[in-house]
């Protein structure tokens, strides 16, 4: 028999098939039975699926000022709270490792009042397990985006 290569797409359903022709064939129409169900499903559980909050907060944090993240947050007056809101909105914001020179510079660069002590909110917050340190730098964990 002949060798055949097939690659569809439908929504988020996507089948790509190399083989006999008969198999690839069955293999397709399984596929295309299932895909209404498919297609048309929404994800049962957004915290298993990893994008529920975590999205939703990195979307916010995305659109809003660090004042108005931290406001919203209540993170405006305690100093470690108000570290790991920063970071995490620097986090949103694409910066993936952090180091405190750059959680004091979007405090002071956005004119929020400066944290007395940075080193020491981070090492409460890693304490916390709310960040965790990756050689020079930092990042906020799944557990400190959900503290906040």
């Amino acid at each position: 028999m002949s060798q055949v290569k097939i690659q569809i797409k439908v929504g988020d359903v996507e089948f790509s098939g190399e083989g006999e022709q008969g198999w690839v064939s069955t293999q397709l129409e399984r596929i295309l039975k299932a895909a209404p169900g498919i297609v048309g499903a929404k994800r049962s559980d957004p915290a298993l699926s990893g994008s529920g909050q975590e999205d939703r907060q990195n979307a916010t944090a995305t659109s809003q000022t660090l004042a108005s993240f931290l406001r919203d947050n209540n993170a405006s007056t305690n100093q470690v709270k108000k570290f790991l809101a920063t970071a995490s909105w620097l986090h949103a914001r694409g910066k993936k490792r952090l180091n405190t020179a750059d959680v004091t510079r979007a405090l002071k660069d956005t004119n929020q009042t400066r944290l007395g002590n940075p080193a020491d909110c981070l090492n409460k917050n890693v304490a916390k397990g709310h960040c965790e340190k990756d050689g020079k730098g930092f990042f906020v964990t799944a557990e400190g985006e959900a503290a906040l």
